[in-house]
């Protein structure tokens, strides 16, 4: 009887290990999600937001995006150059945007509209240098098929987090949200490279920076094409959060974050664990095998996320003001309001990787420049519109963009296999 509910097959496997891990360490922001609300105000979760969007879109940049390349070659030693060549990377714009943070401090602060940010980011080279080791170290596992230590990394990450921002919260100490997410990602980081020490340590000693440099060569593409699609997405979600905050004050921005991070944790249960098993499979799957492998993993991952974002749909107003207090109802509406355009984005945030896969990035990017200019535009030319009101016009043009994006794909991929066809024809 057990035998037959384990699943079949390492792909299924690995993703089971994975959301078991992403189960726990998503339970824990929930289960503390309503203390948060209660020590911390909707102008608190905003600044938190503001600062977060600018230090991910500072982050991604971080590596020059070759961390994702560290899943491509087939040696371990040419993998392991490229985190290397990552992680320089990642110090050189740490360093440089400490640089930037004290010498333009006031004009940043001015452009963010928030003065109360003006302290805090200082902290973004450190966000940033975490970040960019974070991902270097989790694809180094990743590749290694460590699926355990990404599970338990996850968990530590979180449980880290969350009671970083109770202690905080509860000691009275300003900006508890910020510190919190730095101590939970300084603990993961330093797991999950102690990780990735153990497994090289007799390699890493014999690094070659012409090697290293001769692989930035080869998969130049990465910070060609797909770091300007990162930074053009990024730029979306700092822009974003930026207007809602100069245009319906900070307290709406934390409202409207608030409600995407709800909405996202349950999603993200199964979409990260999906994303980082789906991208190892699309890797080392031959071309003309993807358009097969890619629709059935769309319509399986349509069919368990569905039933979570219709019940999302019909009560997250009413579940938002009872668990996390009546002020946070406006949320709970925000959330109801985004169910289509989150679900779309569930469903397509993991085919991104698969133009990755097939080098064929600049139509990501294409996608990207959709992505930042439709949302950033709207909120620009119609701020004039109550929220509510400009939301819905926001997810509208957000699905119709999301269901172009699937398309494409297919029409890219079903084309790609008749072309393999005709050739063994």
């Amino acid at each position: 009887m057990i035998g037959r509910l384990r699943p079949k097959g390492e792909f299924a496997g690995n993703i089971l290990v994975l959301m078991t891990g992403s189960t726990l360490a998503q339970a824990i922001p929930i289960a503390v999600s309503p203390i948060l609300t209660r020590l911390y105000t909707p102008e608190e979760f905003g600044i938190f937001a503001l600062y977060i969007s600018l230090a991910s879109f500072i982050a991604l940049g971080a590596t020059g995006r070759y961390e994702l390349a560290v899943m491509l070659p087939k040696k371990d030693s040419d993998a392991l150059h490229i985190a290397f060549l990552s992680v320089g990377i990642t110090a050189a714009v740490s360093l440089l945007s400490l640089l930037l943070v004290a010498v333009f401090n006031r004009p940043i602060v001015r452009l963010l509209g928030n003065p109360e940010l003006s302290g805090w980011l200082y902290l973004l080279p450190l966000s940033v240098f975490l970040t960019g080791i974070y991902q270097t170290a989790n694809y180094l596992n990743n590749r290694q098929k460590r699926y355990k230590v990404l599970a338990k990394n996850r968990v530590l990450r979180s449980a880290a987090t969350a009671t970083s921002n109770i202690g905080f919260g509860m000691a009275g100490i300003g900006g508890g949200l910020i510190l919190g997410n730095i101590v939970g990602q300084a603990a993961a980081t330093w797991f999950l490279g102690s990780n990735v020490r153990k497994t090289f340590r007799n390699r890493i000693g014999g690094i070659d920076r012409l090697k290293a440099v001769a692989l930035a060569k080869r998969y130049r593409k990465f910070p060609w094409l797909n770091l300007p699609n990162a930074m053009i997405d990024g730029f979306r979600q700092v822009g974003i959060n930026t207007l809602v905050a100069q245009y319906y004050l900070t307290a709406m921005l934390g409202q409207f974050s608030f409600a995407l991070k709800m909405v996202q944790i349950p999603s993200s249960l199964i979409g990260g664990s999906l994303s980082q098993v789906f991208y190892e499979k699309v890797s080392k799957t031959s071309r003309g095998e993807l358009y097969v492998l890619v629709k059935r993993f769309f319509w399986r991952s349509a069919a368990v996320s569905l039933p979570m974002y219709i019940l999302i749909a019909l009560f997250a107003e009413d579940v938002f003001g009872f668990v996390f207090g009546p002020i946070w109802s406006v949320a709970g509406t925000m959330a109801s309001v985004m169910t289509p355009w989150l679900f779309l984005n569930f469903l397509t945030s993991p085919l991104s990787m698969v133009f990755v896969a097939i080098s064929r990035q600049e139509v990501l990017l294409v996608f990207s420049v959709l992505n930042m200019v439709v949302p950033i535009g709207l909120l620009a030319g119609f701020h004039t519109l109550d929220f509510p009101d400009l939301l819905k016009l926001l997810v509208a043009a957000m699905v119709l963009l999301r269901v172009v994006f699937i398309a494409v794909l297919f029409s890219m991929l079903y084309r790609q296999r008749a072309a393999v066809r005709t050739l063994q024809e």
